[in-house]
């Protein structure tokens, strides 16, 4: 008699920021459950963990999330960092959330990129000069501030006559967006200024799934008070060589 294949579970490294509750999310989207199906090892990137010799052989941009996935596509262990491209990583291991369609895909896929090149690296530096730069500079919190206000507007118009971002299905572009417009009154947002978005975030918000993976490592997470977590996340340290 055969023996059984011991369950392999999907080991992910991450913290609770908007690009780890993207992969929170569509890993429990997809049907796999937390401590179940897949592990939270939690990467502290206000601590230096991000900059560990173990962390950067399986994300060399030291960024979190990454994943290890000992079931790869070759039956072999594959590990996978940037979470655009674990979400796609997913979509096509399960084939949820992302149309099988050419159109659709690519209708889908732009408004990823839309939120890998643009939404996210602007709300970004909206949240660093208006939260945490040590000086406020009235130039910087105008500028992102005006862009996220912008940003929020494209969603808006595209979200008047699509219930989805990218269309009438809920996918990865959705999943994508959701967790980095969460903190929408601290970027300078009314959110009843973009109605259609508003009904679209409480519809997200809604989910059974998102509010799992919103919640994964939240109880780990600290203000961003002291030194040490600053020069972690925006000093020096950032910038030194690694092998």
């Amino acid at each position: 008699m055969a023996t059984p294949k011991s369950k392999q579970v999907i080991d992910v490294y991450s913290w609770p920021t908007p690009n780890g509750h993207k992969v929170h999310i569509m890993l429990e989207e997809c049907g796999y459950r937390l401590g179940r199906d897949w592990i939270a090892h939690p990467i502290d990137i206000g601590a230096g963990d991000q900059f560990t010799p173990e962390f950067l052989r399986i994300s060399p941009n030291n960024k979190i999330p990454a994943i290890v996935d000992p079931d790869g596509p070759d039956g072999k262990s594959i590990n996978v960092f940037e979470s655009g491209a674990i979400l796609l990583y997913l979509a096509g291991k399960t084939g949820k959330f992302l149309p099988q369609s050419t159109r659709g895909k690519y209708e889908v896929l732009q408004w990823l990129m839309f939120q890998m090149g643009g939404l996210g690296p602007m709300l970004g530096q909206n949240h660093h000069f208006r939260l945490y730069a040590p000086e406020k500079i009235e130039y910087a919190i105008n500028r992102y501030t005006n862009e996220a206000k912008r940003i929020y507007g494209v969603l808006d118009g595209q979200l008047k006559d699509n219930p989805y971002i990218a269309g009438k299905s809920y996918s990865i572009a959705d999943i994508a967006i959701y967790p980095w417009t969460r903190n929408w009154k601290n970027q300078g947002i009314e959110i009843n200024d973009y109605p259609h978005f508003k009904k679209w975030f409480e519809k997200i918000g809604s989910r059974q799934a998102v509010i799992r993976g919103c919640e994964v490592l939240t109880a780990l997470r600290k203000p961003l008070h002291d030194d040490k977590a600053r020069e972690q996340l925006f000093g020096s340290t950032q910038y030194q060589k690694r092998k």
